[in-house]
């Protein structure tokens, strides 16, 4: 699927364009002008269409004209785990969306569950806790760890998808 974006002009007397790659931005970018004859030089971009994932990551690194460049080859390029690594980290954390930036380089935990007592369940059977005889499987309190979890561990959904993460 391909991704839409608009770029709006800030001066009122020229009107928008869409484009959906960088170098369609620079042509109509430098060639607009407004109803006076002068050109126009600054825009905010809007995501108007694409996949959802890559609509999540335009707003949580709040795409603009410095970074429109790098948005686009990481619609192109990066894996779905990549952006949700991104979308949690910048949209979240508080990390910033720097030129050159790697997914990778970030301290996110992603976990690919639904809840915090599902995270817990997925700890205890992992033997996060230790082994548990099977005989005391049946007395541990999953809510309560689930309520311990929630100190270091958020929730979050992607793209309609759930997920637990933690910022490192």
């Amino acid at each position: 699927m391909t991704t839409t974006l608009f770029a709006q002009p800030y001066d009122l007397a020229a009107r928008g364009f869409y484009f959906e790659i960088a170098e369609d931005y620079d042509t109509k970018a430098s060639a607009l002008r407004n109803d006076y004859g002068d050109p126009v030089e600054e825009f905010e971009i809007q995501f108007i269409d694409g996949e959802q994932i890559d609509c999540e990551l335009a707003k949580a690194i709040g795409v603009n004209q410095a970074n429109l460049r790098q948005f686009l080859e990481a619609v192109d390029d990066w894996e779905d785990w990549e952006k949700q690594t991104v979308i949690i980290a910048v949209g979240q954390c508080g990390y910033q969306f720097e030129p050159d930036l790697k997914p990778i380089q970030f301290d996110v935990e992603i976990h690919d569950v639904n809840t915090m007592r599902e995270l817990a369940e997925q700890f205890v059977d992992e033997g996060l806790y230790g082994e548990v005889p099977e005989a005391f499987q049946f007395y541990i309190d999953y809510d309560a760890i689930a309520r311990d979890l929630a100190v270091d561990f958020s929730e979050i959904t992607i793209a309609g998808e759930h997920y637990v993460y933690a910022c490192r």
